[in-house]
Formats: C-alpha cells, sequence, structure tokens
C-alpha cells in the first residue's frame, strides 16, 4: 500500500481532490442560492471541467524521464489514474447534489466526466501536464459561447452542453474519452 501512497503523493492528488471538492460545494451553494434556471446544463459543466482541470495536475510525475524508464507498466497505472480521476470528479458533483439542488442527471454527469476527462489526457499526451488543461478548457469556453446547436457538427463542437442521451454529445464524449486515455497511457505526459 506504500506504493500507492508515494504515487498518490507524486501526482499531487490530494490537493487536486481538495479542489475537486471546493468546486463541487461553490457549485452546490450557487444553485441552492438559485443564481442558474432549471435545467440549465453550464454551471454543471463548469464544475466538471474545474475538477478535470484540477485533476490535470497529477497526470505527469516530478521528473519525466524517471517516469519513463522506471521498472513498472505504465500503460494500466496511466490509464486507471485518468478513469478513477473522471470518476471522482463525477461522484463529487453527485455527492454534492444529492445534498439538496439537483443541477445535472447520471447520465450528464458521468458522459461529460468522463469526456473531460480524455480531454485532459489528450492535452497531457500533446503539450505536458502543465498545459493539459488548455483543450478543455478552450473547448468549455467555445461552447459557451456559440449559438445553439442546429447542425451535427455544432452538436458535436457543443457536447458539454447536449442533453443526455443526445447522440452526438454520447458518441463526441465517449471517442473523447477512448481516444484521450489511450493516448495517455500509452504515450505518457508529453515532455
Amino acid at each position: 500500500m506504500r506504493w500507492l501512497t508515494l504515487y498518490a503523493r507524486s501526482r499531487q492528488v490530494p490537493a487536486s481532490l481538495a479542489a475537486v471538492l471546493i468546486s463541487a460545494v461553490a457549485a452546490w451553494a450557487l444553485a441552492r442560492d438559485g443564481v442558474e434556471a432549471p435545467g440549465d446544463p453550464r454551471l454543471p459543466v463548469l464544475v466538471l471541467a474545474m475538477g478535470a482541470t484540477a485533476a490535470s495536475v497529477g497526470l505527469g510525475g516530478q521528473d519525466l524521464a524517471l517516469d519513463r524508464t522506471a521498472a513498472i507498466r505504465w500503460v494500466p497505472r496511466r490509464a486507471a489514474h485518468v478513469l478513477l480521476a473522471g470518476a471522482v470528479v463525477g461522484a463529487a458533483l453527485l455527492a454534492v447534489q444529492a445534498m439538496g439542488e439537483s443541477m445535472a442527471t447520471t447520465a450528464f454527469v458521468v458522459r461529460d466526466s468522463a469526456g473531460l476527462m480524455g480531454l485532459v489526457a489528450l492535452g497531457a499526451a500533446l503539450s505536458g501536464r502543465q498545459y493539459a488543461w488548455t483543450l478543455p478548457f478552450t473547448w468549455l469556453v467555445f461552447s459557451f459561447f456559440v449559438p445553439p446547436a442546429t447542425s451535427v457538427p455544432m452538436r458535436v463542437a457543443t457536447w458539454m452542453l447536449l442533453p443526455p442521451g443526445t447522440a452526438a454529445g454520447t458518441w463526441t464524449a465517449l471517442v473523447l474519452t477512448v481516444v484521450g486515455t489511450t493516448a495517455y497511457a500509452v504515450a505518457g505526459p508529453r515532455r
């Protein structure tokens, strides 16, 4: 069990977990005050994006050369790290939501947390852990400011805000999760 503790500390998991919980509680407080309109997906998506961004800090160790030369198999560990972080981000929002105000359905939270963690993992593989947050942040900003989606490409571009069960949103999140997790698990974070 000692290796798991060392791994968590080297990946800054306690700080990331604190940031995820703080953002979820802040969203709960905002939803409780009635800041958002009922059914508005922007606040839950913002919370999930903040959680994924906080988790992105742990997608690389202090020394990338050490990570690449270690005598352990990194592929399953990296994949598990991404999937577990996505589960924690989604669970934090669902747990806070269970205390009162319902901001989003479980299907919406699962889809968006998985897709956002896939984006973060893809960002880490393409540009390193220090810039892994840029892909989900850029996509989120784009989704917030474009007009409502009417065509399939625009639905794909605004997948985060689509209702659960929408084919374009579900497939986009699934592809991002698989591609991002695979790229990060195989290649690791970029230097």
